[in-house]
């Protein structure tokens, strides 16, 4: 069974794979056996470890619609943003337009370009258009919102000139990404939620009219185009390639990718729109259930814009959000998590209906 494949769900109702998604057995083999390879040859193939990369490169770029060129990998999704905002050439007046309550990366970093003249701006999804003007350098935003659930319809959005960063950590794995419709300048994505890989295994597309504006902010001994050439490597200023590989600059965490591919393979096994089909299915199921209990409300249904989510955000009259978290825990091993006074529940494909029926009969 598939459900096998995650040990943990033999002890836990887990419904919290916004915060982290477990890693299957497979992945873990997939780790191990990296290891195992390092001891076989004593790390004398290293340069196979990278020719697997490109293989991880074509199947992620596969998965979100890009290439594999456009594909660079990262220890976290605070790299490519960062790469972002610390790449670009800001002239004072420009701004930054995000949406509210977005995940602390958007919020933080963008700030500190104030001493630059350029001026942040928050909105909420239905006067976003509104904010876009000729001044607006870079819209920022979550496919996914992490404390809610909240999907912005981002394809419908008219950016004029601005580039758009989009960070699909809290939905890529549960649900597909359409690269065509939204067109993305930079997509971000951290693979320990959804994507069921352990920290460290993140992954980015830079689209190539971006990459040719864009100077990497890592300069290491993968920079120059040529660094495979390790028998006589270039000792001089780098030559950087096209592709988004050159963003990357040194080592990656290998252990973590293979883990990382593993998870891609299941998915491609099961099928992505399979995956999103059963996982919005489900939280159709969850959120039917919980319209019965009183004194609920769901976020989805106070925000009836939101698109189909993989999160179901639902506040308990009386209640706090983060003590029912924990009781859940503590009295009946169902994991969850709080955000912004509601109960936050996210089910991948590992879970099932029997799992949405132990948290009710908790609740």
């Amino acid at each position: 069974m598939l459900r096998d494949q995650y040990p943990a769900l033999a002890r836990y109702t887990y419904l919290n794979t916004a915060t982290y998604g477990l890693v299957s057995l497979r992945g873990r083999a997939a780790m191990v056996g990296h290891l195992d390879r390092r001891d076989e040859f004593a790390c004398g193939d290293f340069l196979s470890w990278f020719d697997d990369l490109d293989r991880l490169r074509a199947k992620l770029g596969r998965l979100v619609g890009a290439q594999a060129a456009d594909i660079a990998f990262a220890p976290n999704a605070a790299t490519p943003l960062s790469l972002l905002l610390n790449g670009l050439a800001w002239e004072p007046g420009d701004e930054i337009l995000t949406l509210e309550n977005e995940f602390p990366n958007q919020l933080y970093f963008p700030a500190l370009l104030a001493n630059r003249g350029v001026k942040f701006i928050e909105a909420p999804w239905d006067t976003l258009q509104d904010q876009v003007t000729a001044r607006t350098r870079l819209i920022v935003a979550s496919q996914v919102s992490y404390s809610t659930g909240f999907r912005p319809r981002l394809e419908t959005l008219d950016r004029r000139n601005s580039l758009l960063y989009v960070d699909a950590t809290q939905c890529l794995g549960a649900l597909t990404f359409d690269w065509a419709a939204v067109r993305p300048d930079l997509l971000a994505v951290n693979a320990y939620k959804w994507m069921l890989a352990p920290n460290g295994a993140a992954f980015y597309a830079v689209a190539a009219t971006l990459r040719a504006q864009l100077a990497p902010q890592v300069v290491g001994w993968r920079s120059h185009f040529d660094w495979r050439n390790v028998n006589n490597l270039h000792a001089a200023a780098p030559i950087f390639a096209e592709s988004a590989e050159k963003y990357e600059g040194g080592m990656v965490d290998f252990p973590s990718l293979y883990a990382l591919e593993a998870a891609v393979d299941t998915f491609f096994e099961l099928g992505p729109e399979n995956v999103e089909r059963y996982v919005l299915s489900l939280n159709e199921t969850l959120r039917s259930a919980l319209r019965q209990i009183d004194g609920v409300t769901l976020y989805s249904d106070e925000f009836p814009a939101t698109g189909p989510t993989p999160i179901t955000s639902v506040h308990f009259a009386g209640q706090d959000a983060g003590e029912l978290s924990r009781r859940l825990k503590a009295e009946h091993n169902i994991l969850t998590s709080a955000r912004c006074g509601r109960l936050r529940l996210s089910p991948h494909f590992y879970n099932d209906e029997n799992d949405i029926d132990r948290l009710l009969a908790a609740l």
